[in-house]
Protein backbone atom coordinates (compact mmCIF):
# COMPACT_ATOMS: atom_id res chain seq x y z
CA UNK A 1 0.00 0.00 0.00
CA UNK A 2 1.40 3.33 -1.24
CA UNK A 3 2.37 6.27 1.82
CA UNK A 4 -0.81 8.86 2.02
CA UNK A 5 1.07 11.74 1.22
CA UNK A 6 -0.25 15.11 3.13
CA UNK A 7 0.99 18.26 0.54
CA UNK A 8 0.54 22.14 2.11
CA UNK A 9 1.69 25.45 0.40
CA UNK A 10 1.72 29.35 1.04
CA UNK A 11 0.92 31.34 -1.91
CA UNK A 12 3.96 31.45 -3.12
CA UNK A 13 3.89 27.41 -3.38
CA UNK A 14 0.46 27.19 -4.68
CA UNK A 15 0.98 27.11 -8.38
CA UNK A 16 3.64 24.64 -8.20
CA UNK A 17 1.63 22.32 -5.60
CA UNK A 18 -1.01 21.88 -7.75
CA UNK A 19 1.05 20.44 -10.46
CA UNK A 20 2.64 17.87 -7.50
CA UNK A 21 -0.89 17.10 -6.90
CA UNK A 22 -1.58 16.82 -10.33
CA UNK A 23 1.43 14.30 -11.20
CA UNK A 24 0.42 12.13 -7.62
CA UNK A 25 -3.10 12.08 -8.73
CA UNK A 26 -1.81 10.22 -11.82
CA UNK A 27 0.63 7.86 -10.09
CA UNK A 28 -2.63 6.75 -8.18
CA UNK A 29 -0.69 8.36 -5.10
CA UNK A 30 -2.95 8.70 -1.97
CA UNK A 31 -3.02 12.74 -0.64
CA UNK A 32 -4.85 15.30 1.02
CA UNK A 33 -4.29 18.51 0.22
CA UNK A 34 -4.08 20.54 3.40
CA UNK A 35 -4.08 23.78 1.29
CA UNK A 36 -4.16 26.72 0.84
CA UNK A 37 -6.59 27.22 -1.92
CA UNK A 38 -5.82 30.26 -3.32
CA UNK A 39 -2.79 32.96 -4.65
CA UNK A 40 -3.94 35.09 -1.29
CA UNK A 41 -1.50 35.91 0.65
CA UNK A 42 -1.51 33.74 3.71
CA UNK A 43 1.33 32.58 6.68
CA UNK A 44 3.73 29.83 5.69
CA UNK A 45 4.04 28.41 9.39
CA UNK A 46 0.62 28.13 9.44
CA UNK A 47 0.16 25.37 6.57
CA UNK A 48 3.75 23.83 8.03
CA UNK A 49 1.80 23.23 11.38
CA UNK A 50 -1.14 21.49 9.51
CA UNK A 51 0.59 19.21 8.01
CA UNK A 52 2.89 18.43 11.14
CA UNK A 53 0.06 17.72 13.27
CA UNK A 54 -1.75 15.50 10.35
CA UNK A 55 2.20 13.19 10.26
CA UNK A 56 2.22 13.11 14.11
CA UNK A 57 -1.54 11.27 13.57
CA UNK A 58 -0.09 9.06 10.99
CA UNK A 59 3.34 7.90 11.30
CA UNK A 60 3.66 5.83 7.63
CA UNK A 61 2.85 9.68 6.17
CA UNK A 62 5.05 11.74 4.60
CA UNK A 63 4.68 15.48 3.55
CA UNK A 64 5.65 17.68 1.05
CA UNK A 65 5.44 21.28 1.87
CA UNK A 66 5.80 24.26 -0.85
CA UNK A 67 6.45 28.06 -0.53
CA UNK A 68 8.35 30.75 -2.77
CA UNK A 69 11.92 29.34 -2.09
CA UNK A 70 11.32 26.12 0.34
CA UNK A 71 12.89 27.82 3.16
CA UNK A 72 10.40 29.45 5.05
CA UNK A 73 8.02 26.74 5.25
CA UNK A 74 10.68 24.16 5.77
CA UNK A 75 12.17 26.30 8.37
CA UNK A 76 8.70 26.25 10.34
CA UNK A 77 7.84 22.87 9.96
CA UNK A 78 11.73 22.01 11.25
CA UNK A 79 10.78 23.28 14.53
CA UNK A 80 8.42 19.93 15.56
CA UNK A 81 10.41 17.09 17.01
CA UNK A 82 8.37 14.26 14.33
CA UNK A 83 9.13 16.06 11.29
CA UNK A 84 12.84 16.32 9.40
CA UNK A 85 12.11 18.76 6.79
CA UNK A 86 14.17 18.29 3.59
CA UNK A 87 14.73 21.18 1.48
CA UNK A 88 15.54 19.99 -1.55
CA UNK A 89 16.76 21.60 -5.36
CA UNK A 90 18.01 18.67 -6.84
CA UNK A 91 16.68 14.78 -7.50
CA UNK A 92 20.20 13.74 -6.31
CA UNK A 93 19.36 15.81 -2.81
CA UNK A 94 16.33 14.13 -2.47
CA UNK A 95 17.27 10.78 -2.79
CA UNK A 96 20.35 11.41 0.01
CA UNK A 97 17.97 12.85 2.48
CA UNK A 98 15.97 9.93 2.28
CA UNK A 99 18.35 7.60 2.24
CA UNK A 100 20.71 9.03 4.72
CA UNK A 101 18.26 11.05 7.09
CA UNK A 102 15.29 9.43 6.74
CA UNK A 103 13.52 12.70 5.79
CA UNK A 104 9.85 12.18 6.08
CA UNK A 105 8.88 15.82 4.48
CA UNK A 106 9.97 17.22 1.09
CA UNK A 107 10.19 21.29 0.49
CA UNK A 108 10.18 22.69 -2.43
CA UNK A 109 10.92 26.20 -3.86
CA UNK A 110 7.60 27.49 -6.15
CA UNK A 111 9.42 29.91 -7.32
CA UNK A 112 12.91 28.22 -7.65
CA UNK A 113 12.73 25.26 -9.70
CA UNK A 114 11.49 24.15 -12.68
CA UNK A 115 7.95 22.24 -12.83
CA UNK A 116 9.94 19.02 -14.45
CA UNK A 117 12.67 19.25 -11.66
CA UNK A 118 10.05 19.53 -9.24
CA UNK A 119 8.23 16.20 -10.18
CA UNK A 120 11.66 14.40 -10.67
CA UNK A 121 12.53 15.41 -7.55
CA UNK A 122 8.78 14.57 -6.02
CA UNK A 123 9.43 11.10 -7.70
CA UNK A 124 13.11 10.32 -6.07
CA UNK A 125 11.66 11.70 -2.86
CA UNK A 126 8.97 9.24 -2.60
CA UNK A 127 10.53 6.18 -4.38
CA UNK A 128 13.96 5.88 -1.87
CA UNK A 129 14.03 3.94 1.61
CA UNK A 130 15.84 4.79 3.94
CA UNK A 131 19.36 2.94 4.46
CA UNK A 132 19.34 3.03 8.36
CA UNK A 133 22.42 1.30 9.67
CA UNK A 134 24.63 3.70 10.73
CA UNK A 135 22.41 6.58 9.25
CA UNK A 136 19.81 5.70 11.88
CA UNK A 137 22.42 6.22 15.02
CA UNK A 138 22.67 9.81 13.34
CA UNK A 139 19.49 10.81 12.72
CA UNK A 140 18.10 9.63 16.38
CA UNK A 141 20.65 12.10 17.74
CA UNK A 142 18.42 14.76 16.12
Amino acid sequence: MLKKIFLASDHGGYRLKELVKDFLNKQKQPIEDLGCFSLDAVDYPDYAKLLSDKLKNDLNSQGILFCGTGIGISMAANRYSHIRAALCTTAEMASKSRKHNNANVLALGGRIITDTLATDIVYEFLNTDFEAGRHSLRVNKI
